[in-house]
């Protein structure tokens, strides 16, 4: 059993400010760094650090070396990123004095897949491998159903969420790992319970893990719904908290732990991660996550 994550690549540039700038309005920043990021590199680099041997697929431009260099780093095998003429994807992210962030997200290479590379990518991948996907990189819908006829196992984060979405064969997903805010836009439904009933209505083979912010995040399988609260903790960056969730949870499952308690890993990982200025600076290691002490919430 394998695992690919084909998702986006981006260098981030980040910009400390006091509050998420408003229209019209000019506000100073504290600084600026550059980070290696996407939420593909993000999740790639949490499931690595979760323990599991990974390969990304994906495309980077002109100045992408850094991504490479950070997935080598990262021990990711790097077979399927190859390198384009242009610029890579990039973010310029506001994080205000709160830890919350602002990201304007622009595709450049991402968003240049092809269905010439998607096919060189998956032929190198079958039936029991996995498959790690989120809406960063075009062509979504081809890759959701070449993998599906490859068999592998399909994990979708729809984010950023968009009209791309509902182009793709949901039906052939496996495993849904939203927030609040997309599983809203996926159902139409506002509150937690009912967006897990249009899912499990509409795809009654999938799993869905649904994230709440401060109220933890719920899964539900065909037979099962488990709650889990949030590790209270001082954030100073909810950068790429969301997808060291999907990484730890995802990597929790192909290691055999049960529902419940894949949802507790997953929120002790990212309750350190939002402790932690940046993108994949702030993943935590698999030793890390268990060493902690932690309060179990309610």
């Amino acid at each position: 059993m394998r695992v690919l994550s084909f998702g986006s690549l981006n260098i981030d540039y980040v910009y400390p400010v006091d509050h998420i700038i408003q229209p019209g309005e000019t506000e100073n920043t504290g600084g600026m760094s550059i980070n290696c990021g996407g939420k593909g590199l993000n999740q790639s680099v949490a499931l690595a650090r979760a323990g599991l041997d990974v390969w990304h697929a994906g495309l980077v431009g002109d100045e992408g070396a850094i991504l490479i260099d950070k997935c080598l780093e990262n021990k990711i095998n790097t077979d399927h990123i190859k390198k384009i003429s242009g610029r890579s994807g990039h973010t310029i992210i506001q994080v205000d004095k709160d830890g919350q962030n602002s990201i304007l997200l622009f595709g450049g290479a991402n968003r240049r897949i092809t269905e010439g590379f998607i096919d060189e990518t998956l032929k190198d991948f079958g039936q029991g491998d996995y498959i790690i996907l989120q809406n960063e990189v075009n062509l979504l819908s081809e890759i959701i159903d070449r993998a599906y006829d490859n068999k592998m196992t399909i994990v979708l984060n729809p984010s950023p969420y968009d009209e791309t979405i509902s182009d793709c064969d949901l039906g052939k997903v496996s495993f849904f790992i939203m927030n609040e805010v997309e599983g809203r836009q996926m159902t139409g439904e506002n509150d937690p319970e009912q967006i897990l009933q249009y899912m499990k209505e509409h795809y009654p083979e999938a799993d869905t893990v649904l994230t709440l912010g401060s109220q933890g995040s719920m899964y539900q399988d065909q037979n099962n719904i488990y709650r889990q609260g949030i590790y209270e903790v001082k954030a100073v960056d909810t950068t790429a908290a969301g997808d060291t969730f999907t990484g730890y949870f995802i990597a929790s499952i192909i290691n055999g732990k049960a529902p419940e308690n894949a949802l507790k890993i997953a929120a002790r990982a990212s309750s350190l991660t939002v402790t932690r200025n940046g993108a994949l600076d702030s993943i935590p290691a698999y030793e890390e996550v268990m060493a902690e002490e932690y309060n179990d919430p309610m």
